[in-house]
């Protein structure tokens, strides 16, 4: 069955939130918002999803099994309730989760805005190059061709380095569309390990990288503690929420470290999880008995971080494919004005 999307999930978890602090009871809460969603049109997934909850929690099970019966939610929220159904602390862990998957949602936005802006400009590029191409240097190719007479040969000359260079710039634009192309294939097949190995060579992908799986595993680990589970247990439940190869394998020696004993904030700090001044914070959240409200302040700060990266990635981007559009036509449209020129002063 489909899954919710991000959004779809936290807008389930605000609601259940809100109503179990109304003092709803959970079976009457799902009836609630199953009623709402069939008189929607488009709610789909939802209704489904929701249907079948009604009747596994009416049954007597738990809203974590109903929610992993029904197969619409991710592994990780179900996780995550069934922790704060054992900790009693189910109420705290929904609107926990809700603001999870908001940040989560807008996280996603942004790094598909990295990929988008880039694959249209490419498209524009092309479009512009094949025109320049199959119609215009043709074109100008044939006038001057019949009109050539004593026109001499190196003026004619320049349409033709003109046709090298829009031929080699659309030959490398395709390539790179191509490319794009290719590594959203692989990605959204599961390969998206391949995808990161070619992508970490560029040190802004790598930063970007790293910070956003920085982000999912700090977001995780805070939410885990929230619910009252172990901070070593918190740990190693959250690390596949990274989805970033490189904070695994760091993640991994912090686990070692909190195996000898050390806690997540200094075995963080000794491993350089995170950048200095993020790691002293963790630390002093720490040893202040701080330590969720610090995670939470860290999560904004790498969702920050995370944003001017990509900012930063979109605004390198652009400047070099419009760039190479400017340069194709200007050195395309002076090539076609010098032989006219020649011509003008052959005439004169």
């Amino acid at each position: 069955m489909k899954r919710l999307d991000n959004l779809g999930v936290s807008a389930f978890f605000e609601s259940m939130a809100m109503m179990a602090q109304s003092g709803i009871q959970t079976d009457e809460a799902i009836g609630l918002l199953a009623e709402s969603a069939s008189d929607k049109k488009d709610s789909g997934v939802l209704e489904t999803g929701l249907s079948s909850m009604k009747t596994e929690v009416e049954s007597g099970s738990s809203l974590s099994a109903a929610m992993e019966k029904s197969g619409i939610f991710p592994q990780y929220a179900v996780e995550m309730v069934k922790t704060g159904e054992n900790s009693g602390r189910l109420e705290s862990v929904m609107f926990r989760l809700s603001k999870y998957y908001t940040e989560l949602h807008s996280m996603n936005q942004k790094l598909r805005s990295a990929v988008i802006y880039p694959a249209v400009m490419l498209i524009l590029v092309i479009a512009v190059l094949a025109v320049m191409v199959t119609a215009v240097l043709p074109t100008f190719s044939e006038v001057y061709e019949s009109l050539t007479g004593s026109l001499a040969a190196s003026s004619y000359g320049y349409i033709r380095w003109a046709f090298i260079f829009s031929w080699a710039a659309l030959i490398i634009m395709s390539l790179a569309l191509a490319a794009l192309i290719v590594g959203l294939i692989l990605w959204k097949c599961g390969k998206r390990g391949i995808v990161e190995a070619v992508l970490r060579r560029i040190p802004v992908f790598a930063e970007l990288f790293d910070t956003m799986g920085l982000y999912r595993f700090t977001s995780a680990l805070s939410t885990y503690l929230a619910s009252g589970e172990m901070q070593d247990e918190a740990v190693r439940m959250s690390i596949p929420m990274t989805q970033c190869a490189a904070v695994e394998e760091k993640l991994a020696k912090c686990v070692k470290r909190m195996e000898d004993g050390h806690s997540i904030a200094q075995a963080a700090y000794d491993e350089s999880l995170f950048e200095p001044v993020y790691g002293r914070m963790l630390l002093a959240g720490e040893r202040s008995g701080n330590m969720e409200s610090v995670l939470e302040r860290l999560v904004q700060l790498l969702d920050i971080n995370s944003g001017a990266l990509v900012d930063k990635l979109v605004g390198t981007i652009d400047p070099v494919l419009s760039g190479i559009l400017m340069a194709t036509l200007g050195i395309s449209l002076l090539s076609v004005m010098l032989p006219l020129i020649g011509i003008m002063n052959a005439v004169g």
